[in-house]
């Protein structure tokens, strides 16, 4: 396996025969709290803009030696989505005041962020559509990233006024 591919399969998650998108948020998941938790928020943060970034460039390498777009392999996309969606949940849950609230943020980001990257509603499904190349793969997974994050963040604010 190539380094690229290594790189845009989240180190072989995307090559899963079923859901390779879950399976890549899923293992995109214990990664993310793991850097969180041993290098904070502005660590996860840089290294989600650089794999963005890095995605934007490796997709178009990709997609021009194959000729398929977004392929389901693909999975860098969802890593930095997923990250963005923990990122904003997980800010919101330290801030609340009552139990188990970091575990539902990380639940809740999860679920949230899958949800906006199957359903692609508005934006977030008309850049799918529309743009092309690496940018319309990773754009489309960070709008969904950051409304996974924000529905999250609602959520878990709600439960604070409830309880």
């Amino acid at each position: 396996m190539t380094i690229q591919k290594l790189f845009l399969t989240f180190f072989g998650a995307g090559l899963s025969p079923k859901a390779p998108g879950t399976v890549g948020s899923l293992a995109s998941l214990p990664v993310g709290l793991a850097l969180l938790y041993y290098f904070g928020l502005e660590t996860l943060f840089m290294l989600t803009l650089a794999i963005t970034i890095i995605g934007i460039f490796e997709v178009n390498k990709y997609e021009q030696k194959t000729g398929i777009h977004d392929h389901q392999q693909i999975v860098i996309d969802e890593t930095a989505g997923m990250w963005l969606s923990l990122m904003i949940a997980y800010s919101t849950a330290v801030t609340m005041h009552y139990p188990y609230a970091v575990l539902l943020a990380i639940v809740f980001s999860f679920a949230a962020f899958r949800l906006f990257d199957i359903w692609k509603p508005s934006t977030i499904g008309w850049i799918d559509r529309e743009l092309k190349g690496g940018l319309g793969v990773m754009l489309d997974d960070v709008l969904a990233g950051i409304a996974g994050g924000f529905l999250s963040a609602a959520i878990l604010m709600a439960i604070e006024k409830l309880i």
